[in-house]
């Protein structure tokens, strides 16, 4: 069996983790040994008396800031065990988390993500401590549990055998630059709406038609900025021209 994908997540609220990785796909995927999550609580490596952790910006200003000595000492630890991981800091200067970002980061073999909280990180921290910085969106946390949680959630949808099945993770929303196309299941029929018979006669031409006319269509009418990257072919482009007229919405010029 192969190794499993290392992950060790430093936090000052180590709390918040224990249900979020024992449920469901990512719980599963720890009891098969596909998935490493461990936590540091980053308040024992404090050299102050009451192992504080923050304290007053230099410089005057509102709140606290997470202080660089706890950081750095169990930063160090941690790199002890985990010597060949990629640091990152969740923060909102980074670079945004993205479907390619997720598969680069699953090619890892070990992470080491660093939560912020309150005002930020001593800058010292982040200097010697961080090989990059990563967003998962342009809005504001009370911390960045949530969002280390968000890319370790995301990450493990690549890790081989997480998902089940090796083509999960390429059908779904953003895989190949759109948003999914809908799903149906059981029952054929639910109060008067039925489900589209082209998904109910077996040709798999037709039906990949029709999941990518869909996805399509639910890109164009929620997400038309995905269109400008979305690696559209000849076929595509001619199915978004019929799209717009049924829809009526007007042309432009994707290449």
């Amino acid at each position: 069996m192969s190794e499993p994908f290392r992950v060790n997540i430093l936090t000052i609220f180590p709390e918040m983790f224990d249900s979020f990785f024992s449920a469901s796909i990512l719980g599963r995927a720890r009891e098969q040994g596909l998935l490493d999550v461990r936590v540091t609580d980053i308040r024992p490596f404090s050299d102050c008396k009451h192992h504080n952790t923050d304290d007053y910006p230099f410089g005057g200003g509102a709140g606290m800031v997470m202080m660089a000595q706890p950081i750095m000492d169990a930063m160090s630890a941690a790199r002890a065990d985990y010597p060949s991981a990629r640091r990152i800091y969740l923060g909102p200067r980074g670079k945004a988390l993205t479907t390619s970002l997720a598969r680069e980061l699953a090619r890892e073999k070990e992470l080491i993500l660093l939560c912020g909280h309150y005002e930020g990180v001593d800058q010292r921290a982040l200097d010697t401590c961080v090989d990059e910085e990563i967003s998962i969106g342009d809005y504001i946390l009370t911390g960045g549990e949530p969002a280390a949680m968000v890319l370790v959630d995301c990450v493990s949808r690549f890790i081989p055998g997480v998902l089940g099945s090796a083509d999960s993770p390429e059908e779904e929303s953003f895989s190949d630059g759109l948003l999914e196309y809908p799903q149906y299941t059981r029952p054929r029929e639910l109060n008067g709406m039925e489900v589209p018979e082209v998904l109910l006669n077996g040709d798999h031409a037709k039906i990949r038609d029709w999941r990518r006319k869909e996805s399509l269509k639910a890109t164009l009418a929620h997400r038309p900025d995905l269109l400008e990257t979305a690696p559209l072919d000849d076929k595509d482009r001619k199915m978004l021209e019929t799209i717009r007229k049924e829809m009526n919405a007007p042309c432009s010029s994707e290449n």
